[in-house]
């Protein structure tokens, strides 16, 4: 079983390169460009202390508006905690995808709101720190 930990985090941004530039500078954290343009995945911590992944990308512009970090659950079975999200008063917002290469994902809104993501990765260690 995977533990249900915060595996990823995005950050949502108006202006990527302007986000980017204060993460490098008060944070030091690093990027790398990934998958479509103005996506970048961050990288928190050390080689010893890897922390925890992310991304940065454009806001976007349908859907629900994501203001903060947008937090990623690992877990077992999407189809499932969709099922558990809905019947505990949370509303799924993104119906699962596939992203290819790393696993499914859902979207949510929960109880109080908040919008965060879980998903189910292809290869389980992607989800650990």
């Amino acid at each position: 079983m995977v533990a249900r930990n915060i595996s990823h985090f995005d950050v949502h941004a108006d202006d990527v390169a302007r986000a980017r530039k204060f993460y490098e500078r008060v944070f030091e954290w690093r990027f790398s460009p990934w998958g479509p343009p103005g996506f970048f995945m961050i990288a928190t911590g050390t080689e010893s202390d890897p922390g925890i992944h992310g991304a940065v990308h454009d806001r976007p512009k349908d859907g629900p508006r994501a203001v903060g970090f947008e937090c990623t659950i690992a877990v077992d079975d999407v189809d499932a905690i969709a099922a558990l999200i809905e019947k505990e008063g949370g509303k799924v917002t993104v119906p699962k995808m596939v992203i290819p290469g790393v696993g499914e994902l859902i979207q949510f809104r929960d109880t109080e709101g908040n919008i965060a993501c879980a998903m189910r990765y292809f290869d389980e260690t992607m989800g650990r720190p």
